[in-house]
């Protein structure tokens, strides 16, 4: 019974409530008076971004197709193991990034490896030659890449400040002898993903 007399008594108070506004509307008194149709439209319009910054110009996560062709070289500038030639070097352009993020840092990943050296093995027909790559964040120190994620594998190079929501990352490759290099073509290729903090 008591469950039954709260009942009524909300749904009375409410219905009282809804009256209001309308014994408002007929009123020429005291109180305000509000008309029946709005006068006029507010419209909100925001954005929220999913991305973290661009690459190059491009959307995160959409394909960056670099190419860094490396100069012609004699193979006497390669005659023998560890002699390098033809570094050449390239950017990777950050742009409207996230305020909140702080730093940018490339990792590289895939492509074949040499295991002992962390370069990139040449597919194409020269023999005793890979690609190395250089850490212009780091005093083109060599890249040692490495197809693994760990935080902190030497395919992960050096950070890099962001300012203004942007940032402009220098590397180089160049040609890095095995032995003693023989005529031909060189190519190598490899994956970047950029790391944000």
């Amino acid at each position: 019974m008591n469950k039954t007399l709260l009942s009524a008594t909300l749904v009375a108070a409410l219905g009282t409530l809804a009256f209001v506004p309308a014994a408002h509307a007929a009123s020429n008194g005291a109180g305000p008076i509000f008309n029946s149709t709005p006068d006029g439209t507010l419209t909100i319009n925001g954005q929220v971004l999913a991305q973290t910054c661009t690459v190059d110009g491009k959307a995160a996560g959409t394909s960056d197709n670099k190419v860094v062709t490396l100069p012609d070289q004699w193979k006497t500038a390669l005659a023998a193991s560890g002699n390098v030639a033809g570094a050449t070097t390239f950017t990777i352009v950050i742009a409207a990034c996230d305020p909140a993020l702080t730093t940018v840092q490339t990792y590289f990943s895939g492509g074949t490896l040499d295991g002992a050296t962390g370069n990139l093995k040449n597919s194409g027909t020269a023999q005793n030659v890979d690609v190395q790559l250089l850490d212009g964040q780091n005093t083109n120190a060599p890249i040692v890449l490495s197809n693994t994620t760990t935080s902190g594998s030497g395919s992960q190079t050096a950070t890099k400040a962001l300012a203004s929501g942007g940032a402009t990352l220098s590397y180089q490759a160049q040609y890095i002898a095995t032995g003693a290099a023989t005529a031909g073509t060189v190519i190598a290729t490899t994956s970047f993903t950029m790391i944000y903090n």
